[in-house]
């Protein structure tokens, strides 16, 4: 998938709250080696730059467009890589990823390799979106499925691409010297209109709309149908504004101060 960077900024400030959220919670007050996995423009890699300003910060992404816009001038090391398969140069401190793990898949075998890559004592701290069970997530896939373009899209459907609180405690606890969880929904007040759609259209929805390139006219019928859903799940209040409670998971694990 090709991202935006542009059009994902658009909701810079909801977004970052989240972030600034989880980085208050990493307990150290010193790092030598901290990575953003999933930093795509960079912006949080700088204040992670600015909490361990003695530390060497890599922020890591796959997509090229983002990275293009990371500030050059910081001191972050960008590096275009998968997180599946890139590795620290040695053991890090702090792994931070906000709103990127949840497009990677088998996270049963991710969170361990993640945990295997810190020093001791190291924390492993992540944020997860978790509204697949709200009307904009759900009416993706029911929109998906209402049309000749089901075929094309079905087998990009990701339902719950995130578990439940209780697997990753089940995963991390036995491996973990520390482990804190927890879920938080915020509510973000949306100007404008089709506000939820241009939200998911960063993320989500973006996907299936690249699939449907070579489709023009469906793809105005697949949007258009979501579109409907979201205007029913979704008013515009008198004020203009909409109101998008969104679900996210976060976690902090922190390795054991012995070598396993």
């Amino acid at each position: 998938m090709a991202w935006d960077p542009n059009l994902y900024s658009a909701f810079a400030k909801p977004r970052l709250r989240p972030a600034l959220d989880l980085v208050a919670r990493i307990e150290t007050l010193s790092a030598g080696l901290v990575a953003d996995l999933g930093c795509g423009t960079g912006s949080i890699s700088a204040l992670l730059a600015d909490r361990w300003p003695d530390a060497r910060i890599f922020g890591i992404d796959t997509s090229p467009d983002m990275l293009a816009k990371a500030d050059r001038a910081s001191p972050v090391t960008w590096v275009q890589a998968d997180i599946t398969a890139w590795t620290p140069p040695g053991p890090a401190d702090v792994l931070f990823s906000n709103a990127a793990l949840h497009w990677v898949d088998d996270h049963a075998g991710l969170f361990p390799r993640l945990m295997g890559m810190l020093a001791p004592g190291g924390w492993l701290a992540v944020q997860m979106p978790r509204n697949y069970h709200a009307p904009s997530h759900t009416a993706i896939i029911d929109a998906a499925r209402s049309g000749p373009w089901r075929d094309l899209l079905e087998p990009l459907l990701r339902p719950e691409p995130v578990a439940p609180p209780a697997f990753y405690y089940d995963l991390l606890a036995p491996i973990a010297a520390a482990l804190d969880i927890w879920e938080t929904e915020y509510l973000h007040v949306l100007d404008g209109e089709d506000a939820v759609m241009r939200w998911t259209g960063s993320t989500a929805l973006r996907p299936l709309s690249e699939a449907l390139a070579d489709h023009p006219a469906w793809k105005d019928d697949f949007l258009e149908e979501y579109r409907r859903r979201l205007a029913a799940a979704y008013p515009r209040l008198p004020d203009g504004r909409t109101l998008f409670p969104f679900r996210r998971l976060f976690l902090i694990a922190r390795r054991g101060l012995r070598p396993d």
